[in-house]
């Protein structure tokens, strides 16, 4: 927890997990009942980890889901405890290669750790927040190697260091030292090479160059979807919208769900936007609610999404969100969670889109991701595939508050510019808006909970990235390796370890 903004420091992630890895030697080395030892140990160093990184959801259901503080608490104890179980499973099974093959056991944990990581992204429609990864988002010579592996190779890196430093605390044996040495001469040999790519800056010199205007409504929650207020926001959007294209932008992004009706589906209202993008010939990309109707004509399906409003004024097409927030815009397990009543009636119930669309506009190919789904490294892959020049987030982090949120939510956003070597730009309701360059520089970025607007320079490129090839390769094999690991390791002989981890 200690790793990640506001509160902590990238440098803290590289240790973050010796203390348990030691400890989880000390559990394994105990012959009588250390199975439950271990997984107790991985549960509380899980619960804390994500208790501390994720303080801010308790703030989020009391402010904006309407529960009260007694109902909030334990919820947002059910989820710490959820993803509490992914470091349970970790010290259960790098536990029990310890108690196979001793201290050596131990240089398994960084594959098993990125299992746990990518396994925690798709179950249950996933939550990749706050990977281990993501923590170096702003030491820019080690950011560079997710151009190749992803954020799960910037995971597996931080625990081999880790993994080292543990082993280097349990052992004198010549061969582990000589791994520990091995693991600090590939960070240094990857953070040269990483300084190198930034230093040769190939990215940052190709590519047309254009000008968009990031638009930050600050609008509150609590006003949104008032009809009194309905005017005064579309009118302080349409004027941020003149100001950024008074000052040269050829593209117009507004946040996430930043129109207070359904754009497509209100002509009256769309009508101001639509006649200043025709008449100043600029495209805008603007974050509005859609809906389905059913058979009897009612709305049946309501997505989140994106409209691309074109040079002409007429909509060229739409975006709807993939990934959907849990307990945010859909509530998980409704049945089970039978007494969270208040926040299932103040939860959206969005239905995910499913195509990744990928926007084409006077040549220009751009795609947008919708607030959450910057964490997935798989969205904005998806959209490179298929042929994204610039990788665009509309956000409402409102529900945040001034919490840490908001910080973690822009830097693990940040990796996705690296990952695929693309600019994005990010329209943020209440901020943080700003721009990000292939190699994860912030161009720009505005404070919290202003009203304000951003113009600024990036690059339509074509170059993809390795990982953009690739794909999590890395999150694969480590998948692999933790279930070959589970396979072979069997229960030693009881005095077996104690001898094996001096």
């Amino acid at each position: 927890m200690g790793s990640f903004p506001k509160f902590g420091h990238p440098a803290f992630s590289w240790i973050a997990l010796a203390p348990l890895l030691v400890a989880t030697v000390l559990a394994a080395r105990t012959n009588v009942h250390a199975a439950p030892r271990l997984f107790r140990l991985g549960f509380v160093a899980g619960f804390v980890y994500f208790a501390g990184a994720l303080y801010w959801v308790v703030q989020v259901m009391t402010t904006y889901g309407g529960l009260a503080a007694w109902t909030a608490v334990p919820v947002a104890l059910l989820l710490y405890s959820y993803l509490a179980l992914f470091p349970a499973t970790f010290t259960l099974i790098v536990g029990r290669a310890v108690r196979t093959y001793g201290v050596a056991g131990l240089w398994i944990a960084p594959a098993v750790w990125v299992a746990t990581e990518w396994v925690r992204a798709w179950l249950l429609s996933g939550f990749p927040w706050a990977l281990l990864g993501s923590s170096q988002a702003s030491v820019l010579p080690i950011v560079q190697f997710a151009s190749v592996t992803g954020v799960y190779g910037l995971s597996l890196l931080v625990a081999f260091v880790s993994t080292a430093a543990a082993v280097f605390t349990l052992t004198r044996q010549v061969g582990h030292r000589v791994a520990v040495a091995g693991v600090a001469l590939f960070l240094a040999v990857a953070a040269s090479m990483g300084a190198f790519r930034v230093a040769g800056g190939e990215l940052t010199s190709t590519g047309e160059v254009m000008r968009v205007g990031l638009l930050q409504g600050n609008v509150s929650q609590d006003v949104k979807w008032d009809p009194a207020y309905r005017e005064p926001i579309l009118r302080s959007y349409v004027d941020l919208s003149r100001q950024v294209i008074r000052a040269g932008a050829r593209l117009v992004v507004w946040p996430e769900a930043s129109t207070p009706f359904y754009f497509d589906m209100d002509p009256v209202l769309a009508d101001p936007v639509r006649r200043l993008a025709a008449e100043t010939r600029t495209p805008m990309l603007i974050g509005t609610d859609e809906f389905e109707r059913g058979a009897n004509g009612d709305p049946d399906r309501y997505y989140n999404a994106a409209v691309l409003v074109g040079p002409d004024g007429r909509t060229m097409g739409s975006y709807r969100k993939m990934r959907l927030v849990p307990f945010g815009e859909y509530v998980p397990l409704k049945r089970l969670l039978f007494f969270v009543g208040p926040l299932v009636e103040a939860v959206s119930d969005f239905t995910p889109g499913v195509d990744p669309v990928v926007f084409e506009v006077d040549g220009r190919r751009l795609s947008v991701a919708i607030c959450y789904e910057s964490v997935y490294p798989w969205i904005p892959r998806a959209f490179a595939t298929r042929g994204a020049q610039l990788l665009a987030v509309i956000t409402n982090d409102a529900w945040f508050g001034r919490s840490s949120a908001a910080y973690q939510h822009f830097e693990q956003g940040a990796i996705r510019a690296v990952e695929q070597g693309r600019y994005l730009v990010r329209a943020a309701n209440t901020g943080i808006s700003g721009a990000v360059d292939p190699y994860g520089r912030t161009l720009a970025s505005t404070p919290l909970f202003e009203q304000t607007a951003l113009s600024v320079d990036v690059r339509l490129l074509d170059h993809r990235t390795i990982y953009s090839y690739l794909g999590d390769v890395v999150a694969w094999l480590s998948a692999v390796l933790t279930v070959v690991a589970v396979l072979v390791t069997r229960r030693p002989a009881p005095a077996l370890k104690r001898n094996e981890a001096q």
